[in-house]
């Protein structure tokens, strides 16, 4: 292995962010991934058939449009433009009933009947604090936020738990609505700090949309590597890191694992004390995704849903509460709440001749090798009767597979630990910088560290630039570090 100035185990969004952001402040990289191709989950594949193009796991980028990181790259002008589907986001209810964020909050709000004004209530201060809101969203926060007004306005209904916060909504579609946003914790909906989730997707949703990528998720990723290149940095894929001792002598090395991994990585050389926080960190449920080739498009019911890009398939806030307290019990729901992706809706690219490549999951136990494709399936089919009749093949990868296929995703949890309350302000371990280990020169930068989930290249980010502080340089373009 070449000595490099800096080296970067894994190369997902957030190894990517961390490598660009050394290499823009003149390091020279080397980054080592253990796959085939770079990317992690940020990857696009022919799943089912011929000429249909599936995102692996990420597949809507709300956090792109909004990231620093992400808005510092050239994204169309490097082949991954971003397509905003009209609607955002719909969720259906029986009897062809439901609702849906698009355009402004009044826009939406109009259409939720007797919620219209609690609507409003609820989310415009936010809309309108929505800069300063996904600043704090984004940043490590144990950071002071810029604007402590709408950050307190914002924290103190963010903290409520989101069943809690859906009682400011009276209708069932309005309740749903954000019981379908705030299930992106994968946390059951009783849980603090499940309002935040819910709040900061709705926002997105009516700030920058919630976009995909033309041609698929892993354009994202090509775009990130073009750039790397350009700098002089390399990406050697096929390379397991087992332990911190197989990499080149470097001033920095950054670390896109969990703390799973990094205990087995650096063993004994960790102090005792950190060891035990490692173990202690906390890992979420894990998915069982599903891709489809479809011969058209879903049959939603719901008008609004066959615009939508995005699709909350769960019914009310009382079933989507039942499910995932169901997964957090350790159990398998026979009515799963289910995310689902139509990349068709803005993207003809994704399949040949009219037909439609899908993509879903629902959240299950970790480690779990149930093949959930069967209840995921009826669930669209209550929405959407005369889906299952356009099905031409499926990819079902359970929890299992999931873990197999990456091993940050401990369990099958694709957000790289549970969302709770300590682990969103601290991360792994309760230290003022959540990024620097106890050895020297030696950082995390993966989703398990703030802010968390979400392909953002965030957590990357701020851990390059408190290397860089370490190393005293200045990232480029930046006139702080975290």
């Amino acid at each position: 292995m070449t000595e490099a100035d800096a080296v970067v185990v894994g190369a997902g969004p957030n190894g990517l962010a961390a490598a660009l952001t050394l290499a823009r402040a003149g390091l020279t990289v080397a980054v080592f991934e253990g796959a085939p191709e770079p990317g992690g989950g940020c990857r696009t594949a022919a799943l089912t058939l011929p000429g249909f193009a599936h995102d692996v796991c990420a597949a809507v980028h709300p956090f792109a449009a909004i990231s620093p990181f992400f808005r510092s790259l050239d994204l169309a002008g490097r082949g991954a433009a971003l397509l905003t589907p009209e609607v955002a986001v719909a969720h259906p209810l029986d009897a062809g009933r439901g609702s849906a964020i698009s355009g402004s909050v009044a826009q939406t709000a109009s259409r939720l009947g007797a919620d219209a004004s609690a609507y409003r209530r609820l989310m415009e201060p936010l809309v309108r604090d929505s800069d300063a809101i996904m600043a704090l969203a984004l940043a490590p926060l144990r950071s002071v936020p810029g604007e402590l007004i709408p950050a307190a306005r914002f924290g103190v209904q963010g903290l409520l738990p989101a069943r809690l916060l859906a009682g400011r909504l009276r209708t069932a579609a309005g309740r749903a609505l954000l019981a379908g946003a705030a299930a992106h914790s994968l946390r059951p909906l009783s849980a603090p700090l499940t309002g935040a989730f819910g709040l900061v997707l709705m926002v997105a949703a009516h700030t920058t949309g919630w976009p995909l990528v033309q041609g698929g998720s892993g354009r994202l990723v090509a775009a990130m590597t073009a750039e790397l290149a350009a700098l002089g940095g390399t990406v050697t894929t096929g390379a397991w890191i087992d332990r911190l001792g197989q990499l080149p002598r470097a001033k920095a090395v950054l670390l896109d694992v969990t703390p799973l991994q990094f205990l087995a990585m650096a063993g004994d050389r960790l102090p005792a004390g950190y060891r035990r926080a490692m173990r202690r960190f906390r890992y979420g449920p894990g998915v069982c995704k599903v891709d489809w080739a479809l011969d058209g498009p879903v049959p939603w019911q719901y008008e609004s849903c066959r615009g939508a890009g995005t699709v909350h398939v769960g019914g009310t806030i009382a079933e989507i509460a039942r499910s995932e307290a169901e997964v957090t019990a350790g159990r398998h729901p026979d009515r799963p709440f289910c995310l689902v992706v139509q990349p068709g809706v803005v993207d003809g690219s994704r399949a040949p001749g009219g037909r439609q490549a899908l993509w879903g999951y629902c959240h299950v136990p970790s480690g779990s090798q149930a093949d959930m494709s069967s209840r995921i399936e009826a669930q669209i089919e209550r929405f959407a009767p005369g889906f299952r009749r356009l099905i031409l093949a499926r990819s079902v990868k359970t929890a299992a597979d999931m873990a197999r296929a990456n091993p940050g995703y401990v369990g099958g949890d694709i957000a790289a630990g549970a969302s709770t309350l300590r682990q969103v302000i601290a991360g792994p371990a309760l230290r003022w910088n959540p990024y620097r280990t106890p050895l020297a020169g030696v950082y995390l930068c993966s989703a398990s560290t703030p802010p968390g989930a979400g392909v953002h290249g965030m957590c990357g980010l701020w851990a390059a630039r408190a290397a860089l502080r370490d190393l005293h340089l200045e990232p480029a373009g930046a006139s702080g570090v975290p």
